[in-house]
């Protein structure tokens, strides 16, 4: 049975649901839900235990501290998502940084009478999040609608892997997913980065995001850094650059000295696994060959530091 109310619990579920065209079955969301922007006027079923607004260093430093003494990093409102009735709650099971766990989910609805059906999303490499889309789809009701989505995102990502083929060369790409400590991007990052015509030089499609070393970071020393730290728009990633730029090894590594050093907005792109996948990939072909690409995205999506 197709489902009516959806609760999501996962900003890219949300956007999945509404490029299907159910937006107007969203009767709840998650706090971090925030595109489309009509989304916001739904209820926020859940909340962060952390302060969000710290620089990245302090996020960090309370992300260790919660999970090292086993409590959540998010609330769930129990009370809320029991009043708005959902027969559809969908939410993620790939990282217990990024939003609220299956577990917690599951303990907030036991023992309801008539249990919503949980779509859990864990997508690791883009297959994946196609895949995610075609369940979401199917849950809706709307398995032609998702057939048709796929097929227009398919056809975008081709669109780019026809143009960077021509590329005579592929730079090498560090792509930082956290900016103090550094975090290299995992994932469908590295897949991104391949078929926007570089060479990815951290982390391993399919896996989770690795730590890294400044020796590590100066060892390679890329000719080009794209900083998209998870969670944080344009002018947040700005702001948090500082960071790196007091770093004694910053100013002698050759992506800044050719000012080859690109900021983007990480928040709506790239760690969202889902429709905007497709411009994260748009704006690392427009930042790796400016040549080949227009710059449609650039101060939207992204800009040089």
């Amino acid at each position: 049975m197709a489902a009516r109310r959806v609760i999501s619990l996962l900003p890219a579920a949300t956007e999945i649901v509404c490029a299907l065209g159910g937006a107007q079955r969203l009767v709840g969301r998650s706090h971090e839900c925030d595109f489309p922007v009509e989304v916001a006027k739904l209820p926020a079923c859940t909340a962060a235990q952390i302060d969000s607004h710290a620089a990245s260093g302090a996020i960090e430093e309370q992300v260790k501290s919660r999970l090292q003494a086993g409590q959540p990093l998010y609330q769930i409102n129990a009370d809320l998502l029991k009043e708005l009735q959902p027969d559809l709650i969908i939410t993620q099971a790939q990282c217990d940084v990024c939003a609220v766990s299956l577990p917690q989910l599951k303990a907030a609805v036991a023992g309801w009478p008539h249990p919503p059906r949980i779509v859990t999303l864990a997508p690791q490499r883009l297959p994946d999040v196609w895949e995610d889309i075609r369940r979401v789809a199917e849950a809706l009701g709307v398995v032609e609608d998702g057939k048709q989505l796929l097929k227009e995102l398919k056809t975008r990502c081709v669109d780019v892997i026809e143009k960077s083929c021509q590329a005579k060369r592929r730079p090498t790409v560090a792509c930082l997913e956290w900016l103090d400590p550094l975090m290299a991007a995992g994932n469908w990052i590295p897949e991104l980065v391949h078929l926007a015509g570089g060479e990815n030089c951290f982390g391993d499609a399919g896996k989770h995001s690795p730590w890294m070393q400044w020796d590590e970071l100066a060892k390679r020393d890329p000719e080009i850094i794209v900083a998209l730290p998870c969670g944080f728009d344009l002018a947040r990633t700005r702001a948090e650059m500082e960071a790196l730029a007091k770093h004694p090894r910053w100013a002698s590594l050759r992506a800044v000295k050719q000012r080859r050093v690109h900021l983007t907005d990480g928040n709506q792109f790239f760690n969202r696994p889902g429709p905007h996948l497709v411009e994260s990939l748009e704006i690392l072909a427009e930042i790796i060959h400016p040549d080949l690409f227009p710059t449609k995205h650039r101060g939207a999506g992204w800009e040089p530091l």
